[in-house]
This record gives C-alpha cells, structure tokens and sequence, in this order.
C-alpha cells in the first residue's frame, strides 16, 4: 500500500523520488523567514526553496545577482528553525558558484554548516557540470535549474520564454540527463514550452519541478509573495494568485493608523 506524502514526518530527497515513481505530484514554494516558513511547512508542502528571489522580495532589486552567500545563510537559517517537516534547498546565489569548483564546494559547505539546511540549487547545465560534480563528492545533495536562469539574465537580456527553438530545447534537454547522470535528486525547468517539459520529465527518472513550464513536470513552485498576493506588479501568464494579501494588509495598516489618530487604541480592555 503506498503511502502519501502526507504522512511522511520528514520529506527528503528520497520522498520525492518515490512521489514521483507513483506518479503523485510535489509542491514546492519559496520562504525566506521564520514566520512564513512554518506557515509553509505546516502546510504541507513538500520542498521549501529559500531562493535567491530574496533579493527581488525581500530587499527590492530589480534582478537576483545582489543577494551574497552571507544573506542567503541568514535567510536559509531562519527558515530551517522554523521548519519540522520539508525539505529545504537552498540557492547558491550568483559568483558563489560559476567557474570555480572549489569555491562552489566552500559556498554549499557553508550553507549547508551554517543553516542546517538540506540541499542546494544551481543554475545551468553543461558549463557548471565540474561544480555540481565537486558539491556532489561532498555528500551535498543538488538540484538542478535549467531554462530560464535569472541569474543569466544579463546574458539573455530578457525574461521571455526559453527553448523555444530546436536547438536550444535540445541542449536544455542534454542538460537535464547530464544533471541526472552525475547525481542531482532534481531539476527545477522554469519558463519553457509544456512540450518540453513533459519530454524531460519522461526522459529523465529524477523530479522535475516547474515554474512557468506547464502541468507535465513532476512539480511545481511559486515565489510564495506572489501566490500570496503581496507583490502587485509581477504578472507573469503562468501566475495564479491565491490571496490578495497586499490589500488585505494595507487595510488592516490603514486602520490601525486611523485608531491610533482617533485615540481609539489603545482601550481600556488593551491597557493594563
């Protein structure tokens, strides 16, 4: 009798696999505080990426490059403590990885020793093979982003659609088997074409997790302020709100200043 994910009191990288030999799909969501990632976790989510997205969310710029491995640790740190049941991957963030193995092997160290966090995620494919190979060796489990890779996107010089064309879906799908080959427990595919997606997921037996990249992926992710409905501008196709949480908050904000200038708060019942 199989048995769902649910019931698991700890998700790890094994977990996800057999989700994914039965066919049940994973949900994956980011966090990036203590707060949100219990809220998170009790959820039941099943993996929780603390990503470099922290540094469009979390501290307002405009790409992922500014965030360091330092915040990325503090970040990683306090979503761990909150944190008794999913697994949680952590990004490598840009220059902490690409094209020097040896430091990729310090920075997933480090995170790993610092945070107490369970795996880590890097962007691309052939040209990082020697870095996830390294981390690897280390006993460190990796995930794989292939795609699109924000971290690149000075390279790309936009955030539309990747391999589209045959080239390019073919490298992202060699990429995907080389990642698989050398040992990462998953990939994540963000904004390619459905078809695609469901090419690699059946091509490769590791997890596929999608963003932007259709149903055929073993999972999904969302950037959790945007699910939430915090952030207002960000409004890409693949997004589906779940809350408007940006309203709600400014209401209740609202408010609040409209009680303390009406002398309303604090009352008798609120004062000791």
């Amino acid at each position: 009798m199989s048995v769902h994910s649910s019931d698991i009191k700890r998700v790890t990288t094994h977990t996800i696999q057999e989700m994914k030999n039965r066919g049940e799909k994973i949900s994956c969501l980011t966090a990036y505080d203590y707060s949100m990632g219990g809220i998170v976790d009790a959820a039941g989510v099943e993996v929780i990426l603390v990503g470099d997205s922290a540094s469009n969310v979390m501290a307002g710029h405009e790409t992922t490059l500014p965030i360091t491995l330092d915040q990325m640790i503090y970040h990683a740190t306090s979503v761990v403590r909150s944190v008794s049941r999913a697994l949680v991957v952590v990004d490598l963030p840009f220059g902490s990885y690409q094209g020097n193995s040896e430091e990729a092997l310090r920075s997933a160290i480090r995170i790993m020793k610092e945070s107490g966090a369970h795996a880590v995620k890097l962007e691309g494919g052939a040209e990082i093979k020697e870095s996830v190979t390294r981390i690897l060796s280390a006993g460190v489990p990796v995930m794989g982003h292939l795609g699109l890779t924000p971290q690149s996107i000075y390279k790309f010089g936009t955030y539309t659609v990747r391999a589209k064309e045959e080239e390019e879906a073919e490298k992202l799908l060699a990429d995907a088997r080389m990642l698989e080959e050398v040992g990462c427990f998953a990939v994540v595919l963000e904004k390619i074409p459905s078809v695609l997606t469901r090419q690699v997921s059946e091509s490769v037996l590791i997890p596929t997790i999608g963003i932007g990249a259709g149903p055929h992926a073993d999972g999904q992710i969302l950037v959790l302020h945007d699910l939430l409905g915090i952030t207002k501008e960000f409004k890409p196709r693949f997004l589906r709100r779940y809350a408007d949480l940006h309203t709600v908050m400014s209401e209740a904000i609202a408010n609040y200043v409209s009680d303390v200038k009406g002398k309303s708060f604090p009352n008798e019942k609120e004062s000791y």
